[in-house]
């Protein structure tokens, strides 16, 4: 993955992220938009054929964008963690009621 800052100022932040598409990036639009300091946030597949996400970012006066990405990103990591074990415990659960290996 390779990330190129296209424009960054006080309240804005704009991404070429080289490798990540709609999976990815529609997650982490979704997270930036929870946070209230957010104005907005969005992205961009400027090409189908190729997988170069643009993503915007636009804080509110306080709050660096670079912030509110960082922050995102470790509430997506921490859900992620938080959905591998209840997968796990799930998996556990039912292996026991099962009688299975």
């Amino acid at each position: 993955m390779q990330l190129k800052i296209l424009k960054r100022n006080l309240q804005e932040l704009k991404l070429e992220i080289e490798g990540e598409g709609h999976t990815f990036c529609n997650l982490l639009e979704s997270v930036l938009l929870e946070d209230e300091d957010v104005e907005f946030a969005g992205y961009d597949v400027p090409h189908p054929l190729v997988s170069n996400t643009i993503i915007f970012i636009r804080t509110k006066k306080g709050k660096k964008p670079e912030e509110a990405l960082i922050e995102a990103i470790e509430k997506i990591r921490k859900r992620g963690r938080e959905l591998n074990q209840e997968i796990s415990n799930a998996l556990e659960e039912w292996k026991k009621k099962e009688g299975a290996p």
